[in-house]
């Protein structure tokens, strides 16, 4: 791995020093490209828009990469789908793919799935006003994948695609990702390794920031034991504090001995406690049952951390085991943890590659492009490969509201975000 990342950073910082200033012809022909074909390009977006391809509508998810299939196969791409398990209950992925000698091999990440689902009230592509369009997953991320393919399709009307090394991953589950993860990401791990640049196109910030950083995410549970008995009797010696002052305790040290920490998340989502209860781990809900004179003999929390590096994920669970080692007289607490989506974390490749971006930018006339705050992402699928390649992520559309009713995105922008992708993928492969 570190031989990987070495390699791409000597190769970044030459490329970026001794780009040329400004455009040349056939950059400025790409750009031009990509404005005389912005109706056709837009088309195709509200196509895949009007597709519900909420994760769990499988057929729905498969409709839009059939569409993306017909689109990237006029642009010389071979396609090909990549089938789970029935036992996952999820689509599979749409994988596009040139094979080539020439610049480096990059890897490009997008998904066909939004996280409104079928039984959701539809919300089709539509003008709010003439610089912003709302529907479902218009920009987290089928705004993003459009990036993607109008980029390759200027890139292709040059002729400079020829002999280049691209795979166009669109996975089928990132918003609900099928478990195992290790079934569910098995092929795009594995793709991703053969390839010396990941460039993913989650929802964009605007013009002048990206993400050379994610934060990862996983998950904790947390379980208190207590005697049960009449509530006259708790705090003594014989009866103790109960389940639920154990698991206040808990939380609340959590809080103050590691909500202070830069990048460092945990948040309990759901605490259930009583003098009887029961959880549907699938549902993620549950049940109690108590009086206010029944000291609770049980509490389960189950909550989420979020790190942005291996380093602070493992540090916050040997802090958070050992406040849960201390217990309350007549208490015993235990909480396990469970590994979800790495994280992407900074390295010197990431930031030589946002410098090359960030040349792009500058001859375009956009302005400087910087690292933006690893905090303000959740985790995303780039981020199972970031040990493998250079990255950058949020590269995709901008707009707001993502993950909500009246989601948007900025349609006047998007013209640019093609032109300063489509430059990216030139310099890069050249």
């Amino acid at each position: 791995m570190k031989k990987i990342l070495t390699t791409a950073l000597l190769w970044l910082t030459a490329l970026y020093t001794g780009q040329a200033q400004g455009l040349n012809a056939t950059e400025q022909k790409i750009v031009a490209y990509v404005d005389s074909h912005f109706p056709q390009t837009e088309s195709l977006l509200k196509q895949v828009v009007n597709i519900n391809s909420g994760t769990l509508n499988v057929a729905g998810v498969k409709q839009v990469g059939a569409v993306f299939t017909q689109a990237f196969h006029k642009i010389g791409f071979q396609t090909t789908w990549v089938t789970l398990p029935d036992s996952l209950k999820r689509a599979g992925h749409f994988v596009a793919t040139r094979q080539g000698n020439k610049g480096k091999k990059l890897f490009l990440i997008g998904h066909l799935d939004t996280v409104f689902e079928k039984e959701m009230a539809f919300a089709p592509y539509t003008y709010l006003d003439d610089s912003t369009v709302t529907g479902q997953g218009v920009n987290d991320m089928k705004g993003g994948d459009i990036v993607v393919w109008a980029a390759l399709e200027a890139l292709q009307a040059q002729g400079l695609l020829n002999d280049t090394h691209i795979t166009v991953y669109f996975t089928g589950d990132e918003e609900s990702a099928g478990k195992p993860v290790s079934v569910s990401r098995k092929d795009f791990i594995e793709k991703a390794q053969q390839h010396d640049i990941a460039l993913a196109f989650e929802t964009a910030a605007g013009l002048h920031s990206v993400a050379t950083a994610r934060r990862g995410s996983s998950s904790w549970q947390l379980k208190t034991y207590g005697q049960t008995g009449h509530s006259s009797r708790v705090f003594s010696p014989e009866m103790g504090y109960g389940a639920i002052y154990e698991a206040a305790r808990i939380l609340n040290d959590f809080r103050t001995t590691l909500s202070t920490e830069k990048y460092l998340t945990f948040n309990p989502g759901i605490i259930l406690g009583g003098a009887e209860m029961s959880y549907n781990e699938n549902k993620a809900s549950g049940t109690a049952v108590g009086k206010t004179n029944i000291i609770s003999p049980a509490v389960l929390v189950n909550g989420d951390l979020r790190f942005l590096t291996e380093k602070q994920k493992n540090d916050a669970r040997a802090k958070m085991r050992a406040i849960v080692a201390k217990h309350l007289t007549g208490t015993k607490a235990e909480i396990s943890f469970s590994d979800g989506i790495p994280a992407m974390e900074p390295t010197p490749a990431n930031e030589q590659l946002l410098g090359v971006l960030n040349k792009v930018s500058q001859d375009l006339g956009y302005g400087v492009v910087k690292a933006g705050d690893p905090g303000a992402r959740g985790a995303g699928d780039i981020s199972y490969i970031a040990q493998y390649v250079a990255c950058l992520d949020g590269l995709g559309a901008s707009g707001k509201g993502a993950h909500a009713p009246g989601e948007t995105l900025n349609i006047k922008e998007l013209p640019a975000l093609i032109k300063r992708t489509a430059l990216l993928i030139y310099r890069l492969t050249q």
